[in-house]
C-alpha cells in the first residue's frame, strides 16, 4: 500500500541539504506534489530560485520548473513564464494540463507583442528572449505534426511567423480550404493594414505554386493589394485560352471584381488589358476602345446592349454613331488570326462587365421586372402630409425615390404633378435629384432623361436654377462611380455658371460620378468653386473633393484643412471635415496623423469630422483602439454634434461584426443625451442594416417612443435600415413596426420630425422595388467603398436634407441573376429549401373600404335596453315555435322530397367539411420552393439555396445570390431567355411606362382582378 502524503515539509528540508543527490530528490518529488501542496511550497520559494540560479548544480532547470508551477498558482503569470523558458526541455508543451496551456497562452502573447513592436521599431527586435521563441515555434511544431493547422495558422499569424504560416498551409490535407480559411482569417483578425498585405502576398504566391491555382481567390487578395497588372495578366490567360470554361471564368472573375465597387481598380484593369494583335491596330481600336465616350455606348457598350438580351435604343446622334462604327469595324476582324477574332470578342465582353454596364444593366432590368412597390402606401402619406409642411412634403419624395430605387418607374410623380410643382426653392432641387435615384444606372440614356431640366447650352438657361442644380446632381446619381461618360459635361456645366446652387449640385453630381478616381483635373475645377468662398456651393464643393479622392491620403486633405481654418462658413466647413474623412477612408493606421489633429482642434466642426475620419480610416475592422476613442469622445466632448457623431461613427467600425453593436452601444442608447441617443440608434441602424439582428430591433424599440422627437426620428430611420428585406414570418415585430409607421403618419398632432422619420422609414424599409437590401460587405468580405461612403454622406441629412439620397449608394439588389457565356439570362430553375412564406414579399396594404368608417358609441336608455331585450325574448320564442311546427311537417313528406332534402343537407355538410379542410390545407405550407432565374434571394434565404443535380445549367461559382456564370451542359439545344424586356427607355417613358407599370403596380396594391376603364393619354 503506497503511503499517503500530508505534507511537503521533509521535502522542503531536504532543499537545504549540502549533498546534490537529496536537492535532486526533493525537487523530483516537489514537481509531483507542486499541485496538491504550493501553498506550503511556496513559503521557501526563494530557496528553489537560488537553486536556479546556482550555475553549478546541474538539474537547475528542474528548480525552474517547480518555481514556475508554484508562481503559476500564486497568479504571478510574468514570473512563471520567466522560470517556464528557464525549465527548458523540461517545460513539455504537448502535457495536458491548465499550467502547460496557461503559460503558453501566455509566451504567445508575449512573442506577438514583442514581434508586434518589432514591426514598430526596428531596436526592439534584438531584445527577442531565443527561449522564448524557442517554446513558440516548439508549440508550432506541435500543432502542425498533430494535423490542427487551423490552430497553427492561427498562432503563426498572431505571432508574425509567415514562414511558419506557410509550412502549415503546404502540409494540410486540403490546401484550398485552408488557404479560404487563411483568407478569412486575415481579414477578421489581422488590425494592422500592412501586416495584412504581407499576409495576403504570401497567400498569393501559396495560391500561384498550386497545380490548379483558384483564380477567384487570388483575384480577390489580388484586389486587396491594389495590384491591377496582376489582375489583368490572369485574366488574359484565362480569356486567350482555347477552353470555354476559362472564359466563363474570367467572367465570373469580373462580376466579382464589379461587385466590390473599386472604380479607379476596375478602370486600371481595364486599361490594362491588351487589344488583340492585328496588321490594323487603328481598326481594333476601334473595336474596342479604352476609354468610354459621353453615353458610355463604347464597342464593349454596344457588345452589353447585346449581351443582355436588349435592343440598345439609339437615342442620339452620338449613340448611332457609335452602332455603326462598332458594326464597320467588326467586318474588319476577319483578317486576324481566329484565335484573335475569339479573344477580341471576349474582351469586349469583359470590358463590359469591367465598366460596370453589363451588371447595371441586368440589375436595372431585374429591378424593372421585379418591382413590388406598395404605391397605396405613397398614396395615404401623401393625402395626410399637410400641404403647409414642407419638410413632410419633401419626404413624401424622398421615400417615393427610394421606394422606386433604380426601378425606373416614376408613376407615382407622373400622377401628381399637381402635387409636385409645389415643391419650391430647395424642395425642388430635391425633387428633381429624386428622378437621379429612381433612374439609378440607367447610363444610356440618363442624361436624355434629366434634359428638360439640365441647364440649357452648359449655361443658366430660362429655367429655375434649383431644379438645375437638382439634375446635375441627379446625373451623379445614375452615374454614380461609373461616370466615364458624364464627367465631362458636369465639370462643362459646372464650369460655366455662377449661380451658385447650379454649382452646389454640380459639385455633389462630379463627386459622385468619378468617386475615388483622384482626377488631378476634376480636383482643380471643384477647388476653383471651393475659393469662391460661397457657402452653399463651398459645402457641396469640401463634400465633392472627399468623394474624388476617397481613400487617396494624399497632401490634398492638409490643403482642404488649411481653407477649413481660413473660412468663416461653418457650410463650407462641415463639407471640408467631411471631404478631409473621406481622405482617409480605409488608411486605418495610416491615418492616425491626420485623426490625431482633427480631434484636437478647437473648432467642434471639425472635431466632428475627426470622428468621421476615425469610422472611415477604421470602416468594418472592429478594431480596438478606435473603438476606445470613439467611446471616450462620446462620453467627454463638450460639443453635443461631435458627440453624436462618435457615438454613430461606432456603426462603420463594427459593421463586420453586427452582432457586437448593441452590445457595445446598449448602455450609450439609454444616456440622458438625446444626441447620444440619436447616434446609438443610427450605429445600430448602420452596422446591423439588412440583417434583421433580434438584439438590434428589441434595442431600437423603446428609442421608437422617446420623448424627444428626433431621437424617435432616427430610431425609425435605423429600424427600417435593420428589417428592409425582412418580413413578418421571419420576425412579427416587422409588421408591428409597419403598422407604427402608419399610425405615425397618419397621426395630426405628431411632430413634424417624427412624421419625417416615420415617412423616410418607409422608404427605405421597402427601398427599390422591395428588391434590394443594405449591403456594406460583398460576398467577399470586401468593403463596398461606394455603399460605405453613401451612408457616411447620408448621415448628414441632420444638416441637410438633399443629401439623404446618398443612402441609394449602399442598396443592393437581393437577386441571383445566372447569365450564360453570351452574358444573356437563360431560364433555369433551383431550390430554396425553406418554406416560401419566410421569404415572400409582405403583402401588398388593402384600401380602406367605405364602411370601415369608426362610429362613435351612441349614448342608450336603460328603458330602451330593456324593450329590446322584451322584443328579443319574444323573437326567439316565436323561431322556436316554428321550427318545431316544420319538423312535424318535414316528416309528412314524400320519400322523394326527403331524398331530396337530406341531399341538400349532405352537400351542405359537404361544403362545410371542404372548407374546413382547404382552411387546413393552406396552413400545410411545403417546405421547399422552386426559384427561377432571375430570382429575388433575400441574405437570409442564401443559407437555403441549392441548384439542381439534374439542371442543364452548372454554376461556375457555388454563389447563393449575385451574378453567376452558367456552363451549358447542352449547348447544341435551344436555349429560353428569361429577361428580354429593358427598362422603357426615354421615347416610351413618358407614355408606356405610367399606363403599362402603373396599371400593373394598381393590381398587385389592390388586388382586383378588374381592368381599368380604357383612357385615352395626352402628352
Amino acid at each position: 500500500m503506497a503511503a499517503v502524503v500530508s505534507s511537503a515539509g521533509g521535502l522542503l528540508a531536504m532543499l537545504n541539504e549540502a549533498h546534490p543527490v537529496l536537492k535532486l530528490h526533493a525537487l523530483t518529488n516537489l514537481n509531483a506534489l507542486v499541485d496538491n501542496f504550493w501553498p506550503e511550497i511556496s513559503t521557501s520559494v526563494s530557496t528553489i530560485e537560488s537553486l536556479y540560479e546556482d550555475e553549478g548544480f546541474e538539474r537547475r532547470q528542474l528548480a525552474a520548473l517547480v518555481a514556475s508551477k508554484v508562481f503559476y498558482h500564486l497568479g504571478e503569470l510574468n514570473d512563471s513564464l520567466s522560470y517556464a523558458l528557464g525549465a527548458g526541455p523540461l517545460f513539455d508543451v504537448s502535457e495536458d494540463s491548465d499550467y502547460v496551456h496557461t503559460i503558453l497562452a501566455k509566451a504567445l502573447d508575449e512573442y506577438a507583442n514583442l514581434h508586434m513592436k518589432a514591426a514598430e521599431s526596428s531596436e526592439e527586435a534584438e531584445k527577442m528572449d531565443p527561449r522564448l521563441k524557442a517554446i513558440v515555434e516548439r508549440l508550432l511544431d506541435k500543432c502542425i505534426l498533430d494535423g490542427k493547422f487551423q490552430q497553427a495558422m492561427g498562432m503563426a499569424i498572431e505571432c508574425r511567423r509567415l514562414d511558419k504560416l506557410e509550412e502549415a498551409i503546404t502540409r494540410s490535407d486540403n490546401v484550398q480550404g485552408t488557404l479560404a480559411y487563411c483568407i478569412n482569417v486575415s481579414h477578421s483578425y489581422v488590425n494592422r493594414r500592412e501586416y495584412r498585405r504581407e499576409v495576403l502576398r504570401l497567400l498569393v504566391q501559396i495560391y500561384q505554386r498550386l497545380p490548379s491555382p483558384d483564380f477567384l481567390s487570388i483575384c480577390q487578395c489580388l484586389m486587396f493589394l491594389d495590384e491591377s497588372e496582376a489582375v489583368a495578366n490572369i485574366l488574359v490567360k484565362l480569356l486567350k485560352s482555347s477552353n470555354k470554361d476559362d472564359a466563363l471564368l474570367a467572367f465570373q472573375i469580373a462580376f466579382d471584381l464589379v461587385e466590390n465597387e473599386h472604380q479607379a481598380f476596375l478602370l486600371n484593369v481595364r486599361n490594362s488589358l491588351p487589344d488583340p494583335e492585328t496588321q490594323s491596330s487603328n481598326q481594333v481600336a476601334s473595336v474596342i476602345p479604352s476609354d468610354s465616350v459621353e453615353n458610355g455606348a463604347s464597342g464593349a457598350d454596344s457588345q452589353i446592349g447585346d449581351a443582355s438580351g436588349v435592343e440598345t435604343v439609339a437615342s442620339t446622334g452620338d449613340d448611332t454613331q457609335m452602332t455603326d462604327g462598332s458594326r464597320a469595324s467588326n467586318g474588319d476582324l476577319h483578317e486576324m488570326d481566329p484565335n484573335e477574332v475569339v479573344y477580341a470578342e471576349r474582351l469586349a465582353k469583359i470590358k463590359g462587365i469591367l465598366s460596370g454596364e453589363t451588371s447595371i444593366q441586368l440589375t436595372l432590368q431585374f429591378l424593372y421586372s421585379h418591382n413590388r412597390s406598395d404605391l397605396l402606401i405613397l398614396k395615404t402619406i401623401k393625402q395626410s402630409v399637410e400641404m403647409r409642411n414642407s419638410v413632410c412634403h419633401s419626404a413624401t419624395i424622398y421615400a417615393n425615390a427610394m421606394m422606386h430605387a433604380g426601378t425606373t418607374v416614376d408613376t407615382f410623380l407622373r400622377d401628381n404633378l399637381d402635387w409636385l410643382s409645389r415643391a419650391t426653392n430647395w424642395a425642388k432641387f430635391s425633387a428633381t435629384a429624386g428622378l437621379g435615384v429612381i433612374h439609378r444606372g440607367h447610363l444610356q440614356q440618363g442624361r436624355s432623361l434629366m434634359a428638360p431640366y439640365l441647364p440649357q447650352s452648359g449655361a443658366a438657361g430660362g429655367g429655375s436654377p434649383y431644379s438645375e442644380g437638382g439634375a446635375l446632381y441627379a446625373l451623379g446619381l445614375i452615374h454614380a462611380n461609373h461616370g466615364e461618360g458624364i464627367k465631362q459635361f458636369l465639370r462643362d456645366s459646372m464650369r460655366n455658371t455662377d449661380v451658385e446652387i447650379i454649382q452646389h449640385g454640380a459639385c455633389l453630381g462630379l463627386g459622385l460620378a468619378a468617386l475615388g478616381t483622384a482626377d488631378e483635373d476634376i480636383y482643380d475645377d471643384i477647388k476653383n468653386v471651393l475659393y469662391t468662398d460661397s457657402a452653399v456651393a463651398g459645402e457641396a464643393a469640401g463634400i465633392g473633393m472627399g468623394l474624388l479622392m476617397v481613400g487617396t491620403d494624399t497632401e490634398k486633405a492638409g490643403e482642404m484643412l488649411a481653407y477649413a481654418h481660413e473660412t468663416q462658413h461653418e457650410k463650407i466647413i462641415r463639407g471640408l471635415a467631411l471631404g478631409i474623412a473621406l481622405t482617409v477612408y480605409g488608411r486605418e493606421e495610416g491615418a492616425d496623423p491626420l485623426i490625431e489633429q482633427l480631434t484636437r482642434d478647437q473648432d467642434p466642426i471639425l472635431r466632428y469630422g475627426g470622428m468621421y475620419a476615425l469610422a472611415l480610416a477604421y470602416r468594418g475592422t472592429a478594431n480596438n483602439k478606435a473603438i476606445r476613442q470613439l467611446l471616450h469622445f462620446a462620453v467627454s466632448d463638450v460639443s453635443d454634434d461631435v458627440r453624436r457623431t462618435a457615438v454613430l461613427a461606432l456603426g462603420f467600425v463594427l459593421y463586420n461584426e453586427p452582432e457586437q453593436t448593441p452590445r457595445i452601444v446598449s448602455l450609450l442608447s439609454e444616456s440622458y443625451n438625446p444626441h447620444v441617443r440619436y447616434g446609438a440608434a443610427l450605429a445600430v441602424g448602420i452596422s446591423c442594416a439588412g440583417t434583421g439582428l433580434s438584439e438590434a430591433i428589441s434595442l431600437l424599440e423603446p428609442l421608437t417612443s422617446d420623448v424627444v422627437d428626433f431621437v424617435r426620428q432616427g430610431a425609425l430611420i435605423a429600424m427600417a435600415m435593420v428589417m428592409v428585406q425582412t418580413n413578418e414570418a421571419c420576425d412579427p415585430r416587422v409588421g408591428t413596426f409597419r403598422r407604427q409607421l402608419e399610425k405615425i403618419i397618419l397621426d395630426k398632432h405628431e411632430d413634424t420630425m417624427s412624421k419625417m422619420g416615420a415617412i423616410l422609414a418607409s422608404g427605405i424599409i421597402d427601398a427599390g422595388g422591395r428588391n434590394v437590401t443594405i449591403r456594406l460587405l460583398s460576398k467577399t468580405k470586401h468593403n463596398k467603398v461606394t455603399a460605405v461612403v453613401g451612408l457616411a454622406v447620408f448621415s448628414q441629412f441632420w444638416y441637410w436634407y438633399p443629401l439623404i439620397y446618398f443612402i441609394s449608394l449602399a442598396f443592393s439588389p437581393t437577386a441571383l441573376i445566372g447569365v450564360n457565356y453570351d452574358l444573356k439570362v437563360p431560364r433555369f430553375e433551383f431550390l430554396s429549401h425553406a418554406k416560401p412564406s419566410l421569404f415572400e414579399y409582405p403583402r401588398p396594404t388593402s384600401p380602406p373600404s367605405a364602411t370601415s368608417t369608426v362610429k362613435l358609441p351612441t349614448a342608450v336608455l336603460s328603458t330602451s335596453a330593456k324593450a329590446k331585450a322584451r322584443a328579443k325574448k319574444e323573437a326567439d320564442q316565436k323561431a322556436a315555435m316554428e321550427k318545431s311546427a316544420a319538423e312535424d311537417g318535414s316528416s309528412s313528406t314524400t320519400a322523394s322530397s326527403s331524398g331530396k332534402g337530406v341531399k341538400t343537407t349532405e352537400k351542405d355538410g359537404d361544403s362545410m367539411q371542404v372548407d374546413g379542410v382547404t382552411e387546413k390545407k393552406i396552413e400545410v405550407e411545403p417546405s421547399f420552393e422552386i426559384l427561377t432565374n432571375p430570382a429575388r434571394v433575400v441574405p437570409a434565404q442564401e443559407k437555403y439555396i441549392k441548384f439542381l443535380e439534374e439542371s442543364r445549367y452548372v454554376p461556375v461559382k457555388l454563389s447563393p445570390s449575385g451574378f453567376v456564370l452558367l456552363r451549358d451542359t447542352r449547348p447544341t439545344e435551344p436555349e429560353v431567355l428569361s429577361l428580354t424586356d429593358a427598362p422603357s427607355s426615354v421615347a416610351t417613358t413618358a407614355a408606356g411606362s405610367t399606363g403599362q407599370q402603373g396599371s400593373a403596380t394598381a393590381m398587385a396594391v389592390d388586388e382586383e382582378p378588374q381592368p381599368p376603364q380604357p383612357f385615352e393619354y395626352a402628352v
